[in-house]
């Protein structure tokens, strides 16, 4: 039985060897141009090595005015929409799961039906909504980071209900009933049972939030386009873009920093994101 399981086994790792190298081939240009000289970036025959590499393009990154602001305050902006979309979302999920009531279904395709809607075409009436509040509340208004963390944690929250739901439905009804029968309130069971066991989850649903709140450039320059001190990393990226004279080795460079906070945030929590992914797929 091994061997006839083999060789569909060998075809399966070659493709996801092909897989993995084409992801991995522009990192690894992003990476290597960061570390070319300007002529061998903008070289008409590029190739896949650099014989002179240089820091001065991540000098240039680390050299700009406000840069530490901007790091700071993606990392705001990102570590908010994580914290309050691994609440919500789980709260979400476990009201759409554990209760019966009028609207349920209807409320589920309304979550579905927010994913298909391209965040182009919300961006200017965002733009007036906020804009709208500015006088009443300053700061849910105009250049500032609290706007900015409620319009990713909207459009973060119904893929992680949706992925989150699954999670809490795979926990078998009959552990919350035992847990009733020994005292445990409904309150308790959710946070000290519940919780826990969805924890897996958690943390895949937070990682996808975290990548989407730290890349976002869209939302940061609608509703951050003139105070300097708010912008976040994206933004400081345009710096380096000017259509008569593009600095490559700058824009790589600084591609490059901003990746480095998502791998690590993902090696820190690849074994439960592994684990969680492996539990969503036997429930």
């Amino acid at each position: 039985m091994a061997a006839v399981k083999r060789p569909g086994r060998l075809v399966a790792e070659v493709v996801c060897c092909v897989i993995a190298a084409v992801v991995a081939i522009p990192l690894y240009w992003m990476v290597l141009s960061a570390f070319k000289p300007a002529g061998e970036i903008q070289s008409a025959n590029p190739r896949p090595w650099t014989l002179a590499p240089t820091l001065d393009s991540f000098k240039r990154v680390l050299g700009l005015n406000g840069f530490g602001q901007y790091f700071l305050n993606s990392t705001i902006v990102a570590v908010c929409v994580v914290g309050l979309s691994i609440l919500l979302a789980f709260l979400s999920a476990v009201a759409l799961t554990r209760f019966r009531f009028r609207g349920r279904t209807v409320l589920l395709v309304m979550l579905l039906v927010a994913q298909m809607i391209p965040v182009e075409a919300l961006t200017i009436p965002l733009f007036f909504m906020v804009r709208s509040v500015q006088d009443t509340a300053p700061a849910f208004g105009l250049n500032q980071l609290a706007p900015l963390v409620l319009v990713n944690l909207a459009f973060s929250l119904p893929f992680a209900i949706w992925m989150l739901r699954g999670f809490v439905a795979a926990v078998p009804v009959e552990l919350e009933e035992a847990a009733a029968l020994d005292g445990a309130s409904r309150f308790r069971f959710t946070w000290q049972v519940l919780f826990p066991l969805v924890a897996p989850g958690l943390v895949a649903t937070s990682v996808l939030s975290f990548i989407h709140a730290w890349n976002d450039f869209l939302f940061a320059q609608t509703l951050i386009y003139s105070d300097v001190h708010n912008r976040t990393l994206p933004q400081a990226l345009r710096v380096f873009y000017n259509p008569e004279n593009l600095d490559w080795g700058g824009i790589m460079a600084g591609s490059t920093l901003m990746t480095i906070p998502v791998l690590i945030f993902f090696v820190f929590v690849q074994r439960h994101l592994v684990s969680g992914l492996s539990g969503a797929v036997k429930g």
